[in-house]
């Protein structure tokens, strides 16, 4: 009997020891599992999709980045060694919005104020403030009008621009009768958005203007055509020096000074959106865009970067 016994406490003592053991690998298996799944959540690729304006600042501070790094080691030694990739490609700030709806691309880049619609259909955004840029009323150097006056009023920008004044001697008696060429962002971007707003008001813009696919569109054409006049990016102007030169609007030239002060009122913000937390890589990332080193990037670039 007391054989017996003793076998009971010892096959007890091994389905115990046994019941441990299942455990232990159970939870060995989850720990495991989490580690897999993070390991798999890494993404060596970064994508961004949005304003044409703000795509080369983006490009420049990425090639930088990959060329300082190559691999994702070489940004912190937890990351995997896998090559760096991040994609930037411009379509204006309207289809940078609808990437991060669509969850087709990981920002998106507007250079015009976000909306709250649109914040709200993203849901949880972390919003990054990079720079301000503004539009410039630019000419081309060879306009007959930088001879009379470096000055137009928001009421004579309007009449130009909806088409009022459809020839140049109809803003100055004294130019030629020659026929003013509208250059204009096509209406997805952000450009169009923020002038709208800030001159148009409910006028709208004549029919017949040249919409360019993007800001560097819209300034090679007022670069090639003498009787051109378009919204060009101030970023834009100061990297075409020489090339096309922009008007006062009411007295207040377009300056960093006056820009960052408010006093030229064409201005907008340059932001990038991300819907949700971001990842450690893409943190690495958005660390130097908003980093000092960041900042004079976009500087150069001809903007005045947010610090």
């Amino acid at each position: 009997m007391k054989t017996r016994k003793s076998i009971i406490i010892v096959l007890s003592l091994l389905l115990v020891f046994a019941l441990a053991l299942t455990g232990c690998t159970q939870n060995n298996q989850a720990v495991d599992g989490e580690k897999n799944n993070n390991d798999s959540s890494f993404k060596a690729q970064i994508t961004f999709n949005g304003s044409s304006t703000l795509a080369p600042v983006i490009s420049a501070i990425a090639t930088d980045f990959i060329e300082g790094n190559t691999t994702w080691n070489n940004v912190d030694a937890s990351f995997p060694e896998e090559n760096i990739a991040i994609y930037v490609s411009a379509g204006g700030s309207g289809a940078g919005v609808k990437a991060v709806l669509d969850n087709t691309s990981d920002f998106g880049m507007l250079a015009r104020e976000i909306k709250d619609e649109e914040l709200e259909k993203i849901g949880d955004a972390k919003v990054f403030m990079l720079g301000i840029d503004a539009l410039t009323i630019s000419v081309n150097p060879e306009n007959p009008i930088l001879q009379i006056k470096d000055d137009l009023t928001t009421e004579e920008v309007k009449k130009i621009f909806a088409g009022e004044y459809k020839y140049w001697d109809e803003v100055e008696s004294s130019l030629p009768h020659k026929e003013i060429v509208v250059v204009i962002r096509d209406l997805s971007g952000g450009a169009h958005e923020v002038f709208q707003k800030s001159v148009m008001k409910e006028a709208q813009i004549r029919e017949d203007a040249i919409q360019s696919p993007s800001m560097g569109a819209l300034v090679t054409k007022i670069i090639e055509n003498k009787d051109a006049i378009g919204y060009a990016s101030f970023g834009m102007v100061n990297q075409n020096a020489g090339k096309l030169i922009p008007l006062k609007v009411d007295g207040v030239e377009a300056t960093e000074e006056n820009i960052v002060n408010g006093s030229y009122k064409i201005s907008r913000p340059l932001i990038a959106v991300k819907r949700g937390e971001l990842t450690p890589e893409q943190k690495a990332f958005m660390d130097l865009v908003t980093s000092e080193k960041g900042a004079d990037t976009i500087e150069k670039m001809g903007f005045v970067p947010v610090r």
